[in-house]
């Protein structure tokens, strides 16, 4: 069971690519769910996602109906045997580093079992303009999800950006 966490970078057209090469490499052995911020929602083409994958937003967290209902952020938690988060921009990495939970990707971490006994992986992607990179709360912020929280990090590359500039 993957969970695919997207938030608002303009690497999240991307996303289709990446749910379907997690589906070959697994021999379409897998379950993909997919959970998306208001802002990935400007960039991901729901039409190429793979029907096999439910997509969740914001407001698929507020439709319960009383006290017994299922939480969804805390049934996606007790799905899930890897969450990924990919793309991850600045914004949510500030959100997560601090405690925030506003949102239900931020709600899901926020309830994450860190016990190092049974905590499920945890991968982020960080994804955004290089002077937001290089920004001094970047590290900090970093330095919080792989010492604190046992995230794994897959540091950015270096290319052309969608604002024209070259970096990571």
């Amino acid at each position: 069971h993957v969970l695919i966490a997207a938030t608002g970078s303009v690497a999240c057209v991307k996303i289709p690519q990446l749910i379907k090469d997690i589906f070959e490499f697994e021999n379409n052995c897998v379950e993909i769910k997919l959970v998306a911020t208001k802002p990935a929602l400007f960039f991901i083409d729901k039409t190429k996602i793979d029907p096999r994958v439910e997509l969740y937003v914001d407001e698929d967290e507020w439709t319960w109906q009383k006290i017994t209902d299922p939480v969804l952020h805390i049934e996606l938690r007790n799905w899930t045997d890897i969450m990924l988060i990919v793309p991850l921009d600045a914004n949510t990495l500030a959100k997560i580093s601090n405690g925030i939970c506003d949102n239900l990707l931020t709600c899901i971490v926020r309830a994450w079992n860190f016990s190092e006994k049974n905590q499920k992986p945890l991968i982020a992607c960080p994804a955004m303009n290089t002077q937001m990179w290089l920004h001094p709360f970047t590290n900090k912020q970093l330095k919080v999800l792989k010492e604190e929280l046992k995230f794994f990090i897959v540091n950015p590359i270096a290319k052309k950006l969608a604002c024209g500039d070259i970096g990571i």
